[in-house]
Protein backbone atom coordinates (compact mmCIF):
# COMPACT_ATOMS: atom_id res chain seq x y z
CA UNK A 1 0.00 0.00 0.00
CA UNK A 2 1.25 3.48 -0.99
CA UNK A 3 1.37 5.37 2.44
CA UNK A 4 0.45 9.25 1.87
CA UNK A 5 2.82 12.17 2.50
CA UNK A 6 1.82 13.71 5.62
CA UNK A 7 2.94 17.64 4.04
CA UNK A 8 -0.74 18.28 3.26
CA UNK A 9 -1.24 18.36 7.75
CA UNK A 10 0.52 22.03 8.09
CA UNK A 11 -1.87 24.45 5.67
CA UNK A 12 -4.68 22.30 7.15
CA UNK A 13 -3.95 22.88 10.85
CA UNK A 14 -2.49 26.57 10.07
CA UNK A 15 -5.98 27.32 8.63
CA UNK A 16 -7.86 25.49 11.44
CA UNK A 17 -5.68 27.42 14.10
CA UNK A 18 -6.91 30.83 11.96
CA UNK A 19 -10.48 30.02 11.80
CA UNK A 20 -10.62 28.58 15.80
CA UNK A 21 -8.80 32.49 16.42
CA UNK A 22 -11.14 34.06 14.39
CA UNK A 23 -14.31 32.44 15.78
CA UNK A 24 -12.88 33.04 19.65
CA UNK A 25 -12.33 36.55 18.41
CA UNK A 26 -15.59 37.21 17.48
CA UNK A 27 -18.46 39.28 19.92
CA UNK A 28 -21.31 37.22 21.62
CA UNK A 29 -24.66 37.60 19.08
CA UNK A 30 -27.46 38.01 19.93
CA UNK A 31 -30.09 36.11 21.97
CA UNK A 32 -28.36 32.96 21.24
CA UNK A 33 -27.90 30.66 24.49
CA UNK A 34 -23.85 30.54 25.01
CA UNK A 35 -22.33 26.84 24.25
CA UNK A 36 -21.52 25.69 27.53
CA UNK A 37 -18.46 24.34 25.85
CA UNK A 38 -17.20 27.87 25.00
CA UNK A 39 -18.57 28.97 28.35
CA UNK A 40 -16.10 26.53 29.96
CA UNK A 41 -13.21 27.53 27.93
CA UNK A 42 -13.63 31.12 28.56
CA UNK A 43 -13.13 30.48 32.58
CA UNK A 44 -10.13 30.86 34.58
CA UNK A 45 -7.71 27.60 34.13
CA UNK A 46 -9.14 25.71 37.04
CA UNK A 47 -7.90 23.42 39.82
CA UNK A 48 -4.30 23.25 39.18
CA UNK A 49 -3.57 20.58 42.22
CA UNK A 50 -5.26 17.28 43.06
CA UNK A 51 -6.88 16.57 46.44
CA UNK A 52 -4.40 13.87 47.78
CA UNK A 53 -1.42 11.94 46.65
CA UNK A 54 -0.20 8.20 47.15
CA UNK A 55 -3.71 7.57 46.94
CA UNK A 56 -4.31 3.42 46.65
CA UNK A 57 -8.65 3.39 46.71
CA UNK A 58 -11.12 5.80 47.01
CA UNK A 59 -14.77 5.67 47.63
CA UNK A 60 -18.07 7.73 47.59
CA UNK A 61 -21.29 7.90 49.09
CA UNK A 62 -23.02 10.14 46.95
CA UNK A 63 -23.45 13.73 45.98
CA UNK A 64 -26.37 15.75 47.25
CA UNK A 65 -26.70 18.48 49.75
CA UNK A 66 -23.97 16.27 52.01
CA UNK A 67 -24.60 16.23 55.85
CA UNK A 68 -25.36 19.60 57.85
CA UNK A 69 -23.59 19.66 60.91
CA UNK A 70 -26.31 21.41 62.91
CA UNK A 71 -28.61 18.64 62.06
CA UNK A 72 -26.40 15.61 61.94
CA UNK A 73 -26.04 13.47 65.65
CA UNK A 74 -22.49 12.29 66.67
CA UNK A 75 -24.10 9.13 65.69
CA UNK A 76 -25.11 9.64 62.94
CA UNK A 77 -21.47 11.20 62.21
CA UNK A 78 -19.80 8.45 63.40
CA UNK A 79 -22.22 6.06 61.01
CA UNK A 80 -21.15 7.97 58.08
CA UNK A 81 -17.30 7.60 58.90
CA UNK A 82 -17.69 3.90 60.10
CA UNK A 83 -19.30 3.22 56.73
CA UNK A 84 -16.67 5.00 54.17
CA UNK A 85 -13.73 3.31 56.41
CA UNK A 86 -15.02 0.05 56.58
CA UNK A 87 -15.40 0.27 52.96
CA UNK A 88 -12.10 1.43 52.53
CA UNK A 89 -10.56 -1.20 54.78
CA UNK A 90 -12.42 -4.11 52.83
CA UNK A 91 -10.88 -2.91 49.48
CA UNK A 92 -7.34 -2.42 51.31
CA UNK A 93 -7.70 -6.19 52.58
CA UNK A 94 -7.38 -7.42 48.88
CA UNK A 95 -4.51 -4.50 47.53
CA UNK A 96 -2.42 -5.63 50.73
CA UNK A 97 -2.48 -9.18 49.75
CA UNK A 98 -1.40 -8.49 46.01
CA UNK A 99 -4.74 -8.86 44.68
CA UNK A 100 -5.91 -6.87 41.34
CA UNK A 101 -7.51 -3.01 41.49
CA UNK A 102 -10.97 -4.76 40.34
CA UNK A 103 -11.27 -7.18 43.39
CA UNK A 104 -10.56 -4.18 45.75
CA UNK A 105 -12.98 -1.84 44.42
CA UNK A 106 -15.66 -4.27 44.13
CA UNK A 107 -15.43 -5.47 47.78
CA UNK A 108 -15.46 -1.80 48.77
CA UNK A 109 -18.81 -1.18 46.86
CA UNK A 110 -20.41 -4.51 48.03
CA UNK A 111 -19.53 -3.12 51.94
CA UNK A 112 -21.68 0.00 50.63
CA UNK A 113 -24.27 -2.33 49.41
CA UNK A 114 -24.49 -3.74 52.48
CA UNK A 115 -24.44 -0.79 54.42
CA UNK A 116 -28.26 0.54 54.62
CA UNK A 117 -26.93 4.22 55.10
CA UNK A 118 -26.17 4.37 51.27
CA UNK A 119 -28.71 4.78 48.24
CA UNK A 120 -27.17 0.78 47.10
CA UNK A 121 -28.25 -2.46 47.70
CA UNK A 122 -29.76 -2.93 51.21
CA UNK A 123 -30.67 0.74 51.55
CA UNK A 124 -32.06 1.81 47.74
CA UNK A 125 -34.50 4.18 47.11
CA UNK A 126 -37.85 3.83 46.01
CA UNK A 127 -39.30 3.74 42.65
CA UNK A 128 -42.66 5.58 41.80
CA UNK A 129 -44.43 2.38 42.19
CA UNK A 130 -42.87 1.60 45.31
CA UNK A 131 -40.18 -1.30 44.02
CA UNK A 132 -36.99 -1.21 43.84
CA UNK A 133 -34.35 -1.23 40.63
CA UNK A 134 -30.69 -1.35 41.16
CA UNK A 135 -27.84 -0.15 38.80
CA UNK A 136 -24.09 -1.01 38.86
CA UNK A 137 -21.16 -1.14 36.75
CA UNK A 138 -17.31 -2.32 37.06
CA UNK A 139 -14.04 -1.11 35.05
CA UNK A 140 -10.83 -2.70 34.63
CA UNK A 141 -8.11 -0.19 33.19
CA UNK A 142 -5.63 -2.45 31.68
CA UNK A 143 -7.78 -3.65 28.91
CA UNK A 144 -10.78 -1.59 28.77
CA UNK A 145 -13.19 -4.66 30.34
CA UNK A 146 -16.39 -3.75 31.66
CA UNK A 147 -19.80 -5.78 32.97
CA UNK A 148 -22.72 -3.70 34.46
CA UNK A 149 -26.58 -4.16 35.40
CA UNK A 150 -29.64 -2.14 34.99
CA UNK A 151 -32.69 -2.39 36.36
CA UNK A 152 -32.00 -5.87 38.64
CA UNK A 153 -34.57 -6.65 40.89
CA UNK A 154 -32.93 -9.22 43.08
CA UNK A 155 -29.38 -9.32 43.36
CA UNK A 156 -28.40 -8.85 46.76
CA UNK A 157 -25.27 -6.69 45.83
CA UNK A 158 -25.40 -5.49 42.15
CA UNK A 159 -21.64 -4.70 41.83
CA UNK A 160 -21.50 -8.51 41.37
CA UNK A 161 -23.35 -8.67 38.83
CA UNK A 162 -21.69 -6.48 36.63
CA UNK A 163 -18.45 -8.05 37.76
CA UNK A 164 -20.49 -11.42 35.96
CA UNK A 165 -21.50 -9.98 32.84
CA UNK A 166 -17.50 -8.76 32.60
CA UNK A 167 -16.06 -11.91 33.22
CA UNK A 168 -18.86 -14.48 31.95
CA UNK A 169 -20.37 -13.29 28.96
CA UNK A 170 -19.35 -11.07 26.06
CA UNK A 171 -21.70 -8.66 26.80
CA UNK A 172 -21.23 -5.28 28.59
CA UNK A 173 -24.50 -4.09 30.24
CA UNK A 174 -27.39 -6.51 31.04
CA UNK A 175 -30.82 -5.27 32.17
CA UNK A 176 -33.76 -6.34 33.97
CA UNK A 177 -35.05 -9.67 34.52
CA UNK A 178 -31.85 -10.99 32.04
CA UNK A 179 -29.77 -9.62 34.38
CA UNK A 180 -31.19 -10.90 37.45
CA UNK A 181 -31.71 -14.35 35.89
CA UNK A 182 -27.41 -14.44 34.41
CA UNK A 183 -26.66 -13.49 38.10
CA UNK A 184 -27.98 -16.28 39.66
CA UNK A 185 -27.24 -18.73 36.92
CA UNK A 186 -24.10 -18.15 38.17
CA UNK A 187 -24.20 -18.37 41.65
CA UNK A 188 -25.15 -15.00 43.00
CA UNK A 189 -27.12 -14.18 46.33
CA UNK A 190 -30.33 -13.29 45.39
CA UNK A 191 -33.13 -11.58 48.03
CA UNK A 192 -36.71 -10.59 47.85
CA UNK A 193 -37.66 -7.04 47.28
CA UNK A 194 -38.22 -6.24 51.10
CA UNK A 195 -34.62 -6.76 51.58
CA UNK A 196 -33.59 -3.50 50.30
CA UNK A 197 -36.48 -1.92 52.81
CA UNK A 198 -35.53 0.97 54.39
CA UNK A 199 -37.88 3.27 57.23
CA UNK A 200 -35.53 6.17 55.30
CA UNK A 201 -36.08 5.50 52.11
CA UNK A 202 -40.10 4.49 52.58
CA UNK A 203 -40.52 7.98 54.60
CA UNK A 204 -38.35 9.72 51.38
CA UNK A 205 -40.17 8.23 49.01
CA UNK A 206 -43.91 9.27 50.69
CA UNK A 207 -42.01 12.75 51.21
CA UNK A 208 -41.22 13.01 47.40
CA UNK A 209 -45.19 11.95 46.26
CA UNK A 210 -45.82 14.77 48.24
CA UNK A 211 -43.93 17.27 47.16
CA UNK A 212 -45.14 16.67 43.67
CA UNK A 213 -48.22 17.15 44.62
CA UNK A 214 -47.33 20.74 46.15
CA UNK A 215 -46.94 19.99 49.86
CA UNK A 216 -44.56 22.61 51.42
CA UNK A 217 -44.35 19.95 54.55
CA UNK A 218 -42.96 16.97 52.94
CA UNK A 219 -39.83 16.78 53.67
CA UNK A 220 -40.00 17.66 57.51
CA UNK A 221 -39.52 14.04 59.03
CA UNK A 222 -35.75 12.72 60.57
CA UNK A 223 -35.87 10.25 58.09
CA UNK A 224 -36.92 12.08 54.59
CA UNK A 225 -33.91 14.73 55.98
CA UNK A 226 -31.38 12.19 55.88
CA UNK A 227 -32.74 11.22 52.70
CA UNK A 228 -32.59 14.53 51.62
CA UNK A 229 -28.84 15.26 53.13
CA UNK A 230 -27.29 12.20 51.03
CA UNK A 231 -28.39 11.30 47.70
CA UNK A 232 -25.93 7.92 48.47
CA UNK A 233 -25.07 6.64 44.88
CA UNK A 234 -21.58 4.25 46.08
CA UNK A 235 -18.52 4.26 43.91
CA UNK A 236 -14.74 3.36 44.30
CA UNK A 237 -11.55 3.72 42.47
CA UNK A 238 -8.33 1.84 42.58
CA UNK A 239 -4.88 1.35 41.62
CA UNK A 240 -2.90 -1.43 42.69
CA UNK A 241 1.12 -2.96 42.56
CA UNK A 242 0.90 -3.53 38.83
CA UNK A 243 -0.28 -0.04 38.64
CA UNK A 244 -3.51 -1.29 36.99
CA UNK A 245 -6.91 1.10 37.61
CA UNK A 246 -10.33 0.09 38.53
CA UNK A 247 -13.08 1.63 39.33
CA UNK A 248 -17.12 0.61 39.84
CA UNK A 249 -20.30 2.52 40.90
CA UNK A 250 -23.52 1.19 42.17
CA UNK A 251 -26.95 2.95 43.08
CA UNK A 252 -30.92 2.50 43.76
CA UNK A 253 -31.29 5.57 41.74
CA UNK A 254 -33.52 8.54 42.19
CA UNK A 255 -36.04 8.42 44.76
CA UNK A 256 -40.21 8.18 42.81
CA UNK A 257 -38.53 7.43 39.87
CA UNK A 258 -40.37 5.99 36.81
CA UNK A 259 -39.93 2.27 36.68
CA UNK A 260 -37.55 1.91 33.73
CA UNK A 261 -35.13 4.69 34.36
CA UNK A 262 -31.55 3.90 34.21
CA UNK A 263 -29.23 6.73 35.35
CA UNK A 264 -25.45 6.89 34.45
CA UNK A 265 -24.06 4.84 37.18
CA UNK A 266 -24.59 1.36 35.17
CA UNK A 267 -23.11 3.40 31.87
CA UNK A 268 -19.40 3.07 30.82
CA UNK A 269 -17.87 6.33 30.65
CA UNK A 270 -20.82 8.37 31.94
CA UNK A 271 -21.04 6.63 36.02
CA UNK A 272 -17.86 4.23 35.64
CA UNK A 273 -14.51 4.71 33.59
CA UNK A 274 -11.39 3.32 33.96
CA UNK A 275 -8.16 3.53 31.54
CA UNK A 276 -4.41 2.62 32.82
CA UNK A 277 -3.43 5.52 30.69
CA UNK A 278 -5.28 8.06 32.07
CA UNK A 279 -7.96 8.03 34.79
CA UNK A 280 -10.20 5.54 37.43
CA UNK A 281 -12.73 7.57 37.82
CA UNK A 282 -16.68 7.14 39.67
CA UNK A 283 -19.71 9.31 39.47
CA UNK A 284 -22.29 10.33 41.17
CA UNK A 285 -25.13 13.16 40.91
CA UNK A 286 -27.33 14.45 38.27
CA UNK A 287 -27.83 11.16 35.79
CA UNK A 288 -29.22 12.78 32.87
CA UNK A 289 -26.63 15.31 33.06
CA UNK A 290 -23.76 13.00 33.30
CA UNK A 291 -25.09 10.64 30.59
CA UNK A 292 -25.12 13.71 28.28
CA UNK A 293 -22.19 15.06 28.92
CA UNK A 294 -20.46 11.92 29.09
CA UNK A 295 -18.77 12.93 32.59
CA UNK A 296 -16.03 10.23 33.16
CA UNK A 297 -14.96 9.20 29.59
CA UNK A 298 -14.58 13.05 28.92
CA UNK A 299 -11.94 13.25 31.95
CA UNK A 300 -10.15 10.51 30.40
CA UNK A 301 -10.09 12.30 27.19
CA UNK A 302 -9.09 15.62 28.62
CA UNK A 303 -5.66 13.90 30.14
CA UNK A 304 -5.44 11.60 26.96
CA UNK A 305 -5.60 14.77 24.10
CA UNK A 306 -5.09 17.90 26.26
CA UNK A 307 -2.60 16.66 28.57
CA UNK A 308 -3.99 18.20 31.67
CA UNK A 309 -3.68 16.60 35.66
CA UNK A 310 -6.56 14.93 37.02
CA UNK A 311 -7.53 17.72 39.00
CA UNK A 312 -7.34 20.18 36.24
CA UNK A 313 -9.50 17.76 33.98
CA UNK A 314 -11.91 16.81 36.56
CA UNK A 315 -12.49 20.40 37.73
CA UNK A 316 -13.14 21.57 34.37
CA UNK A 317 -15.84 18.39 33.60
CA UNK A 318 -17.37 18.31 36.85
CA UNK A 319 -17.27 22.19 37.46
CA UNK A 320 -16.84 23.86 34.24
CA UNK A 321 -19.17 22.09 31.74
CA UNK A 322 -21.94 19.72 33.39
CA UNK A 323 -23.75 22.49 35.50
CA UNK A 324 -24.22 24.15 31.93
CA UNK A 325 -26.44 21.03 31.03
CA UNK A 326 -28.44 21.73 34.06
CA UNK A 327 -27.13 19.65 36.67
CA UNK A 328 -24.48 18.73 40.00
CA UNK A 329 -22.73 16.11 41.29
CA UNK A 330 -19.20 14.63 41.93
CA UNK A 331 -16.98 12.46 40.98
CA UNK A 332 -13.39 10.39 42.44
CA UNK A 333 -10.82 10.20 40.10
CA UNK A 334 -7.31 8.60 40.66
CA UNK A 335 -4.40 8.09 38.71
CA UNK A 336 -2.03 5.30 38.23
CA UNK A 337 0.57 7.09 40.77
CA UNK A 338 -1.64 7.75 43.17
CA UNK A 339 -2.88 11.41 42.52
CA UNK A 340 -6.40 11.69 43.54
CA UNK A 341 -9.26 14.78 43.14
CA UNK A 342 -12.72 15.01 44.21
CA UNK A 343 -14.29 17.67 42.51
CA UNK A 344 -18.08 18.30 42.99
CA UNK A 345 -20.30 21.10 42.01
CA UNK A 346 -23.30 20.45 44.63
CA UNK A 347 -22.90 21.59 47.85
CA UNK A 348 -21.16 18.23 49.21
CA UNK A 349 -20.05 14.54 48.31
CA UNK A 350 -19.43 12.11 50.75
CA UNK A 351 -16.17 10.16 50.45
CA UNK A 352 -12.78 9.19 51.62
CA UNK A 353 -9.40 8.10 50.56
CA UNK A 354 -6.65 5.11 51.93
CA UNK A 355 -3.02 6.50 51.18
CA UNK A 356 -0.29 3.63 50.74
CA UNK A 357 0.50 4.29 54.40
CA UNK A 358 -2.40 3.08 55.09
CA UNK A 359 -4.05 6.45 56.52
CA UNK A 360 -7.22 6.89 56.06
CA UNK A 361 -9.57 10.37 55.27
CA UNK A 362 -13.39 10.85 55.32
CA UNK A 363 -14.67 13.49 54.25
CA UNK A 364 -18.79 14.09 55.12
CA UNK A 365 -19.54 17.84 55.80
CA UNK A 366 -19.34 20.63 53.31
CA UNK A 367 -16.57 22.45 55.12
CA UNK A 368 -14.23 19.00 54.73
CA UNK A 369 -14.50 19.58 50.88
CA UNK A 370 -16.22 23.18 49.83
CA UNK A 371 -18.44 23.01 46.42
CA UNK A 372 -16.58 23.64 43.26
CA UNK A 373 -13.27 22.73 44.56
Amino acid sequence: MRIRPLTWLVPAVAATAAVTATALALPEGGDRAPDHRTAAAARPAGKAQPDARDVVLAVHGGAGTALDRDKTTPEREKAYRDGLTAALRAGQKVLDKGGSSVDAVQRAVMELEDDPLFNAGKGAVFTADAGHELDASIMRGSDLRAGAVAGVKSLRNPIQGARAVMDKSPHVLLAGEGADDFGARHGLRTVTQDYYWTQARWDALLAAKKAAKGDKGAAASPAALADAQSKGTVGAVAVDKRRDLAAATSTGGLTNKLPGRVGDSPLVGAGTYADNGTVAASATGAGEVFIRGAATSTIARLMEFKGVGVAKAAYEVIVERLPGLGGDGGVIALTPDGAFDAPHSSPGMLHGYLTRSGKVVTKIFPDESPANS
